[in-house]
């Protein structure tokens, strides 16, 4: 059974079903709690980006391919427990040849649907006790991810940032592990709706 947090004005049902929230859904005084979470968040940006910076040289060296940061870290949603996580373009032809090169480096986490036609190769490792997730993509699913993301980066204004963060930590804070798994995913979902955004089960990252 699931709880709202004592702490919140907001209709958390209301929210988690609509999947997604806006400044509107706020009074002053839960916004204002909401921005005060979002940067004790940031605290954490220069170390996440020296760990980023350290696992881009590496899978570079790896792989021969440069990648991009595509999880919560990068669109700045996330939380104080975020693992990073990077994509990368890959031919499908060459996707044996990926798993060799990266076998002595990552465990191998499964194949998983991305599109109705598609799916991505996702590897993982361990950097300076940050969990590292690596999606390896089709060429052109990760070109579609790198339009999403540019498309985030643009036009997701810094209340609509503050307000997912603060609706993603009450629903982890109170228990709503399906419902939070869901949250993780409505920002990429609606600016990329071909892609099939499947909550994955939690680990311990967000």
């Amino acid at each position: 059974m699931t709880t709202q947090p004592p702490f919140t004005e907001l209709d958390l049902n209301a929210i988690a079903v609509r999947r997604w929230v806006d400044r509107s859904d706020f009074t002053e005084a839960e916004f204002e709690r909401a921005r005060a979470f979002y940067e004790q968040m940031r605290v954490h940006d220069d170390r996440l980006e020296q760990v980023r910076a350290e696992a881009a040289d590496r899978i570079i060296e790896w792989t021969g391919h440069k990648p991009r940061d595509v999880g919560s870290f990068g669109t700045r949603l996330n939380l104080e427990t975020s693992d990073l996580d990077l994509g990368i373009g890959y031919p499908v032809e060459d996707r044996d040849r990926l798993r060799e090169v990266l076998a002595p480096h990552t465990t191998f986490l499964g194949e998983r649907k991305t599109s109705f036609s598609t799916s991505r190769l996702v590897f993982s490792f361990t950097l300076e006790g940050i969990e590292i997730d690596l999606s390896a993509l089709t060429v052109e699913d990760f070109t579609v991810a790198c339009r999403m993301l540019d498309q985030i980066d643009t036009t997701m204004t810094p209340d609509e940032r503050i307000a997912h963060t603060w609706v993603k930590h009450l629903l982890r804070s109170s228990g709503r592990t399906k419902e939070y798994a869901t949250w993780k995913l409505t920002t990429y979902a609606r600016f990329c709706p071909e892609f099939n955004w499947v909550p994955i089960p939690e680990k311990t990252g967000a």
